[in-house]
């Protein structure tokens, strides 16, 4: 056996405390890679902990988006729909992220159906831009087929676009919102706040193309709009809508507004105006036809305003509606003014100074009161004040208040000149008479029932005059739409009707125009136990009739039946022969105011 392969195998022995170093030393590297790994991902408040990175890693992949909330819902009295929200689509991109190369762009614009150069225009002017609006509220189906093309930085949002059913039907009423769902005209303006929704959010993880892989959950509920309950009747409002078009068409008028109320609650049961307008599709509207003109526009009631001034004198206890007025011979000299009547009426009582519309004959009433007996009558009705709807831009009219009054302001005062009104504020006046003198508080919002049928005294409205002078003034204008009166085309086959016809020279840069008029008609039906007022306004007919007997007076025949027989009314059979009589032809027509 050879040296070599006997050599010992010698052992080497490692001191104990070399060993111990080296597996301290190992532990320290393990317990420092832990303690590296747990500042990253465990402890917090660390410079780039894991607070930093989990917030950098969400800063990339989780997102939060808003949850819309739709906005509340505008219907009739019935719960007919007159505004509703629809949710739609609208598409939005990223510049940064959306390729500018030619295919991809012209693509995109063709799936829009918007142009090439506009688009591509659209993205250099925002390219350092994070968020541009594609195209706004596109119908689902549409939206989804061109996202599903997947082009790199467009997206979609859900918002909603306001829907008003009945078109021009309620346009002037309910009024509409712009593309952001903000009121801008009507109610949908003056309830904006109301009407208005809380949009809600939610938490959601996209991938590096922003689509969404993970939804985690709701932040925040939304909170739709409250929903709001009109006073209207969408069948009333029809209906009125429907005859004003046609009157307005007929006579060549330049415009025409009509408005009913309730006589027992004072709601608004239907106002419309002409010419209208379309909410659904404003393209080309011309500003003139946004004005709910039976709110904002302030005229001169003219003749209508009579039977108000008979009111002051009844209360006055100096005259009842028997009394004897000389109205001989036919015309009154006041101040250097001649105010005429068609015909000498002669002597006649204070019922048929109404009847006939006699200008003579109210002007000698007026000029026998107190100057400001007549003023103050006219204010307790509600003229020169806001009727309190809280509609925008409602008109006050104007009511004078002198220190002293000429005569011949006092008479043109009395026969509805020299102040102005709006149409709603002469239908108010007209509930306070045919409410037996109770004046309600004017509401185009729906009275709940519990309200109707337990009203607090506040609530029943102010006794404005006695219900016996009331009733008188009611039974004066009944004789207005009889075979003598200016109103025959007013009165209504089936109901007993009231009223007074109105025919006023309009205003011009120069004074009033002897070519231009006014016709108004203000009226309640039936005339026993009144539930409806309606006037009717009508500007400057140009068909050869202008008389508020000939123009408005049939409107509101029209209407004033139709509604109540939706009403559920029943007719008075006795009257039907009565009204044939009062229906056969007479040549009357009332005086100018």
């Amino acid at each position: 056996m050879s040296r070599n392969s006997r050599q010992t195998v010698q052992t080497v022995t490692i001191a104990r405390w070399r060993f111990a170093l080296a597996v301290l030393l190992l532990a320290v590297l393990m317990a420092a890679l832990l303690w590296h790994v747990a500042l990253l991902q465990v402890v917090p408040g660390e410079d780039k902990g894991f607070e930093f990175l989990q917030g950098q890693g969400d800063a990339r992949t989780v997102r939060t988006e808003v949850i819309p909330a739709h906005r509340g819902v505008i219907t009739d009295r019935k719960g007919e729909p007159l505004a509703v929200s629809t949710p739609l689509v609208s598409l939005w991109a990223n510049p940064s992220e959306l390729k500018s190369d030619a295919v991809e762009v012209a693509a995109l614009a063709e799936a829009l159906d918007v142009s090439e150069v506009g688009l591509r225009k659209k993205l250099e002017r925002y390219q350092h831009k994070e968020f541009v609006y594609l195209k706004r509220n596109m119908p689902p189906q549409k939206a989804e087929n061109i996202l599903a093309n997947r082009w790199s930085g467009v997206y979609g949002r859900t918002e909603y676009q306001r829907f008003y059913p009945a078109g021009e039907v309620t346009s002037h009423l309910v009024g509409f919102t712009n593309i952001d769902e903000r009121g801008q005209e009507g109610i949908e303006l003056a309830y904006n706040d109301w009407l208005s929704g809380h949009s809600g959010s939610k938490r959601v993880l996209k991938d590096r193309k922003g689509r969404v892989i993970k939804d985690d959950g709701q932040l925040k509920a939304p909170e739709a709009g409250k929903d709001i309950h009109l006073s209207i009747d969408l069948r009333l409002q029809y209906l009125a809508y429907r005859e004003l078009k046609q009157a307005v068409a007929e006579n060549q008028a330049s415009s025409g507004s009509l408005v009913m109320l309730d006589v027992k609650t004072g709601e608004v049961l239907a106002m419309v105006n002409q010419p209208s307008y379309n909410p659904n599709d404003r393209t080309g509207i011309k500003v003139s036809a946004l004005r709910n003109r039976a709110i904002t526009d302030q005229f001169e009631p003219g003749s209508t305003m009579k039977p108000l001034t008979v009111l002051a004198a009844l209360e006055s206890g100096r005259y009842h509606p028997h009394t004897m007025i000389d109205t001989s011979p036919g015309y009154i000299r006041v101040g250097k003014k001649t105010l005429l009547d068609p015909v000498n009426y002669g002597v006649i009582d204070l019922t048929k100074v109404i009847t006939k519309s006699s200008q003579v004959g109210i002007s000698k009433v007026a000029l026998d009161l107190e100057p400001d007996v007549v003023r103050n009558m006219f204010y307790r009705l509600g003229f020169g004040q806001g009727t309190g709807v809280g509609f925008p831009g409602e008109g006050v009219g104007v009511l004078p208040s002198r220190s002293r009054w000429s005569d011949i302001e006092r008479a043109n005062f009395a026969f509805g000149y020299g102040m102005s009104a709006t149409a709603l504020q002469l239908a108010q006046a007209y509930g306070v008479v045919a409410n037996y003198g109770v004046k309600k508080p004017v509401s185009l919002l729906r009275l709940s029932d519990d309200k109707k049928s337990d009203l607090s005294a506040d609530e029943l409205g102010d006794q404005v005059v006695t219900s016996q002078i009331s009733h008188d003034v009611v039974d004066m204008l009944k004789t207005v739409m009889g075979s003598t009166g200016t109103a025959r085309k007013a009165q209504i086959e089936a109901y007993p009707a009231a009223g007074k016809t109105g025919t006023v020279h309009k205003v011009g840069k120069e004074g009033y125009v002897y070519n231009r008029y006014r016709s108004v008609f203000a009226g309640m039906a039936p005339a026993d136990n009144p539930r409806i007022v309606v006037v009717v306004n009508i500007e400057d007919p140009s068909s050869g009739k202008y008389h508020g007997g000939e123009v408005a007076a049939p409107v509101f025949s029209k209407v004033a039946e139709g509604a109540l027989r939706l009403m559920h009314v029943p007719p008075e059979v006795n009257h039907q022969e009565k009204a044939k009589v009062a229906s056969e032809p007479k040549n009357h027509r009332e005086p100018l105011s």
